[in-house]
């Protein structure tokens, strides 16, 4: 039996979703560990997700940030179980975002999907994104995750990339849009889709531990 590219290409998207879940010890869409080995280890990484998040794009950096040793803490409007848009598993949303501060974290990662146009809308949320690049922390931000970071008014004149469909806002705020598989500008880390997800695990990982 032969299978049609799109349908190997959804397999192949389930089982790093899968692999990443499986890294975290739990089942999938309860993110949450706290490893003491690896080159992340000591890491606290704040995980902004919220309803229609891309489950790849959340649970694949999730995964690989864990089995480096670091600690992930999933934030959000308030705590609860928030459903992908692609997919029917669920992420758990640990704590909201009035009861984290930055200074409680090493590091961002805002992943995309209808995400961050839902999260966007919580002005607690945008000071939050805001808060953390400004410290000088490494912020990520893949496909439509820069959607926080243009709101938060931290990206006007860098150079970032995102999901093609929402290049346009970029250029908007004043952003030098680039078509790349990764971005990186002083702290802000950004990328397009979940193909890129190696480069922008990796490229996260080098900021955490300069």
């Amino acid at each position: 039996m032969r299978l049609h590219k799109s349908t190997i290409a959804n397999l192949l998207r389930m089982r790093l979703v899968l692999a990443s879940a499986a890294l975290l010890a739990l089942p999938v869409g309860l993110a949450s560990a706290d490893h003491h080995e690896g080159p992340l280890a000591g890491k606290n990484i704040a995980f902004l997700v919220g309803e229609g998040v891309q489950d790849a794009e959340a649970l694949v950096p999730m995964g690989y940030v864990v089995s480096r040793g670091a600690k992930v803490t999933v934030i959000g409007s308030e705590p609860g179980l928030v459903t992908p848009y692609n997919s029917d598993m669920q992420v758990y949303v640990q704590k909201a975002i009035g009861d984290v501060s930055p200074e409680d974290f090493d590091g961002l990662v805002i992943p995309g999907g209808r995400s961050p146009a839902n999260l966007r809308q919580h002005e607690a949320i945008v000071a939050f994104t805001r808060s953390m690049t400004e410290s000088g922390k490494p912020v990520a931000a893949i496909c439509h995750g820069p959607q926080l970071l243009v709101t938060a008014g931290v990206l006007e004149g860098k150079r970032a990339t995102c999901f093609a469909g929402m290049a346009d806002e970029l250029r908007e705020a004043g952003v030098n849009y680039t078509d790349a598989a990764m971005i990186r500008d002083a702290n802000i880390i950004t990328s397009r889709l979940p193909k890129d997800l190696p480069a922008f695990c990796a490229a996260f990982e080098r900021a955490l531990l300069e």
